[in-house]
């Protein structure tokens, strides 16, 4: 490994392809996520699955979860081949994967014993909200979803994480890096429940490091293909980064930014599934033959929404990569990870403004690097 990176030329190459497939992925997925719920309501799906369910039993709860087996099981196998292209087809066509065939399916597997449940928790007491509260039910659910995001965040280190990658103390070959990790934490006071290393080799040639929870769940995570390919200094202004957006309290800033655009698309489904109601003969908003309806409000409204999200993530990255360049003072050394970065994880240093916009939650690399290399004086 050289002391400092040169960005690819051949890899950036690689890098525009690989972007260029992935947006055409986005559209795909897109039209996919607008067409399944307007079919249903089209071709009167819900309100012939609600009869059915209604006709066995009169628990809501049981009819609640009922209709989201049958929906998202559809959901589920219509995007299941743009998943397998995405997920697995094309990060090997590019290098970029190292999972097998197998141990992606083990992942899909995971994935869906966890978020399954959950998100049947959630949309039950989406319509608890929705029988309770009338017409504030868009504040309740806006509200329900704030502590809910905050409890995921606070327990996913030690709850989820564990279940798709093995997190381990660095050894003690690493023990120096771990310390010097440990006292920049300490300097932006920061306290960290250690350092580990995360085996994300299993998966990806691509590398990533985080701080992840909050209070006496907070870790530094690094993945061991960034050990393995980075230096301690480029290690060190990675994690400086990353301490920046807790220093700047990025979680709560996103989080709340989060639920309040998420609140007002909320509110904003609450008058339309109103017409709903009345267009397609639903009992109210409370039936759980509307909810199409307000899966089809909601994906529109994000293609507004996640732009803006993403302008403000971009906003708070900046803030980040500054407080990275002062408070360890090692702007070429920042700029030698990035380059890193864009090399081993395929990342497109130059993208059209409008790619920025609509899809970008980080600053584009090239971007970064300038500034970086501005630092330097």
């Amino acid at each position: 490994m050289t002391d400092y990176a040169v960005l690819d030329t051949a890899r950036q190459q690689k890098a525009r392809e690989y972007a260029l497939k992935t947006r055409y992925l986005w559209l795909a997925s897109t039209a996919l996520n607008l067409f399944y719920p307007a079919l249903w309501l089209g071709l009167g799906w819900s309100v012939a699955l609600r009869d059915a369910l209604t006709a066995r039993t009169e628990n809501v709860w049981l009819v609640v979860a009922g209709f989201m087996l049958v929906y998202g099981a559809g959901n589920m196998l219509l995007g299941l081949p743009l998943g397998w292209y995405g997920g697995f087809v094309l990060p090997h066509r590019y290098d970029l994967s190292t999972q097998n065939i197998k141990d992606w399916w083990i992942d899909q597997f995971k994935d869906l014993l966890i978020s399954a449940p959950l998100g049947l928790l959630i949309v039950e007491l989406l319509y608890l909200a929705l029988r309770l509260t009338g017409d504030a039910w868009w504040l309740w659910a806006a509200g329900g979803l704030l502590v809910f995001t905050v409890l995921l965040v606070n327990l996913a280190p030690v709850l989820i994480m564990p279940i798709f990658n093995k997190y381990v103390p660095l050894d003690e070959e690493h023990a120096d890096l771990a310390r010097r990790l440990v006292a920049l934490a300490e300097k932006t006071g920061t306290p960290v429940r250690g350092v580990y290393k995360f085996d994300m080799s299993r998966r990806s040639k691509a590398a990533n490091a985080a701080l992840t929870g909050i209070g006496n769940t907070r870790r530094i995570v690094l993945g061991d293909t960034l050990i393995d390919e980075f230096t301690p200094d480029e290690i060190e202004t990675v994690l400086a980064h990353e301490l920046g957006h807790h220093v700047h309290r990025d979680m709560w800033v996103l989080i709340l930014a989060s639920t309040l655009i998420i609140g007002v698309g909320l509110y904003l489904a609450s008058l339309a599934m109103n017409w709903a109601v009345a267009a397609f003969g639903f009992s109210g908003v409370d039936d759980v033959a509307a909810f199409p309806a307000l899966v089809l409000v909601l994906e529109i409204y994000s293609l507004v929404s996640d732009p803006l999200m993403g302008a403000i993530t971009r906003w708070r990255e900046r803030m980040a990569d500054d407080f990275s360049l002062e408070i360890t003072h090692k702007p070429r050394d920042f700029e030698s990870a990035l380059t890193r970065l864009a090399n081993q994880n395929l990342g497109e240093v130059d993208p059209p403004r409008w790619v920025v916009w609509l899809f970008h939650d980080h600053p584009p690399l090239g971007e970064r690097i300038a500034n970086a290399r501005r630092a330097q004086g």
